[in-house]
């Protein structure tokens, strides 16, 4: 019998990039996470599933703007011959990379063939899954808001998490009770903001529980339940540095694909052109492996997928023992059965670390024999174990475990924005509006404000990557919102086209209700 539990967590979540041109950067986040991601991790799942001697779980977070371009028919639409460039372009794959390109053709030719016969429907799987029990789909904030910056104006929070909560029971067709905050980010307080909007359990990094009051007992190695009844889990790094550290664990390994050498860079460009892609860009068309730690891009080693597969299974045979390991020391010392957490972002799986899916696979295979149990977030609350009480700590899972990466000299204005026009929206929304047309402006506006919120965004920010993209963006949303208040004020008239392409661009949460700008209403 297993000593104790392993709940894995992946986080699936993209910016909304509906308002992305045909054939744009953003455009291909989306694709390249569809091919590399989100459908190899289904069929993964399904497969553990019909196999009744596996015992597949997964606590699986699936964001609002995720969900919103998963369901937008439109845009999918587009996904099929986005595809076939590629496959195209892997025709000019050079000789020493055959047997690669061979194994990558196979590869996208089940991608397509899965997508036709969903009919591009992703969602009613997911749902199956979840009906199944072997997964238990949990919400994020609305556009992924980084809420510790919004703090300062309650109702900003409110709107993210009510908006979640409700866009996930339109798509998904059940209320979640389990939430990843973005970036895993907490502040004092939050959790009555949680349990207030239905929501019953996060996960933290390890020292929003550590640094907890009073310390927890048990650590990370059990959840705790906040003052106002929400329970925390904290991530174990034991359990979660050797899948996502390219450097100390798998991804790193000599074997497997690299990630940074892409046929978009190697083509010549005449190639990318005639196939209608204008800019270089990486394709997802990668044939070559890491070789070895510091080894120049010039020098990789064409990808051997037989090699690969071989230590898919090896690593996840070592990590099952470790995690058997640590159980077995913790359920010595503990009065409760042990749990160890380890979440990640769900792109790394099929996109970073393109073996990642597969070595999923291999664990759920695995697992049984090797004395882990495998289970749930909520499945593990439901075992009845009582829970300490302490207060979590402000914290988050990025750099530097706090509030700094979303808070320095390179994004530090946009939250005086944030906090202007979160105001604003309050005040509007109490002044109440005159028409129909006027609440139908006011709901556009809280979509922008909402838009512009995105933490995505001060990530790239901080980043340095594609600053002007994220900077554009903000602004575009913020210059919308602010138009749409001052139509509903000072009656401007607002162009006819430009409300029109408004509403198809920005036109996601069909459900959004500005009354969730209302203060909360106080206990008398």
């Amino acid at each position: 019998m297993a000593a104790g539990d392993l709940a894995l967590v992946l986080h699936a979540h993209l910016p909304y990039v509906r308002s992305s041109e045909p054939g744009s950067l953003e455009e291909d986040w989306y694709f390249q996470a569809l091919q590399e991601c989100y459908l190899p991790l289904l069929a993964v799942l399904e497969a553990a599933a019909a196999d009744r001697r596996q015992h597949p779980r997964l606590t699986l977070g699936l964001s609002p703007t995720l969900l919103s371009l998963l369901a937008d028919r439109q845009l999918n639409a587009r996904f099929l011959p986005w595809i076939a460039k590629r496959q195209e372009l892997l025709q000019q794959a050079p000789e020493a990379c055959g047997e690669a390109a061979t194994h990558l053709a196979h590869q996208l030719d089940a991608v397509v063939e899965q997508w036709i016969q969903a009919e591009g429907a992703l969602i009613p799987r997911f749902r199956r899954l979840q009906q199944q029990g072997v997964l238990d789909l949990i919400t994020c904030g609305a556009t992924h808001g980084y809420l510790p910056l919004l703090r300062q104006v309650p109702e900003a929070v409110r709107a993210q998490l009510i908006t979640a909560v409700r866009e996930h029971e339109r798509l998904l067709g059940e209320r979640p009770l389990g939430i990843w905050l973005p970036e895993c980010a907490y502040y004092e307080g939050l959790d009555q903001q949680l349990v207030a909007a239905g929501l019953r359990y996060s996960v933290l990094d390890a020292h929003g529980l550590l640094h907890a009051l009073p310390r927890p007992r048990y650590g990370v190695f059990a959840p705790i339940c906040s003052p106002a009844g929400a329970a925390f889990f904290g991530r174990d790094s034991s359990a979660t540095l050797p899948v996502w550290s390219a450097r100390e664990g798998y991804p790193g390994d000599g074997a497997y694909r690299e990630f940074h050498r892409d046929m978009g860079w190697d083509l010549p460009e005449s190639e990318l052109t005639d196939r209608g892609i204008h800019s270089r860009r990486p394709l997802g068309l990668k044939l070559h492996r890491v070789t070895a730690q510091g080894c120049p891009l010039d020098q990789k080693q064409p990808y051997a997928p037989a090699i690969a597969a071989e230590r898919i299974e090896q690593h996840a045979a070592a990590y099952l023992e470790g995690r058997a390991g640590e159980l077995a020391n913790l359920a010595r010392s503990m009065e409760r059965r042990p749990l160890l957490v380890a979440p990640f972002d769900a792109e790394l799986f099929g996109h970073w670390w393109f073996e990642g899916p597969q070595f999923l696979a291999a664990l759920f295979r695995q697992a049984a024999n090797a004395g882990v149990r495998l289970v749930t977030l909520r499945e593990s609350l439901a075992g009845g174990d009582p829970l300490q009480v302490c207060r979590p700590s402000p914290s988050s899972w990025g750099q530097g475990g706090y509030h700094d990466y979303w808070l320095n000299e390179t994004n530090a204005w946009v939250v005086a924005e944030w906090q202007r026009a979160s105001q604003a929206m309050v005040a509007r929304v109490q002044r109440g509006v005159a028409s129909e047309a006027q609440r139908r402006l006011l709901t556009q506006a809280g979509r922008e404000l909402l838009l512009a919120q995105s933490s995505d965004w001060s990530f790239i920010l901080r980043a340095g990557t594609t600053t002007e993209l994220a900077k554009e963006r903000i602004e575009r949303h913020l210059d919308r919102f602010w138009r749409l208040l001052d139509a509903i004020d000072n009656g401007t008239e607002l162009p006819a086209e430009w409300l029109k392409a408004v509403a198809i661009e920005d036109g996601l949460f069909p459900l959004l209700n500005a009354a969730d700008w209302l203060p909360a209403p106080t206990a008398s």
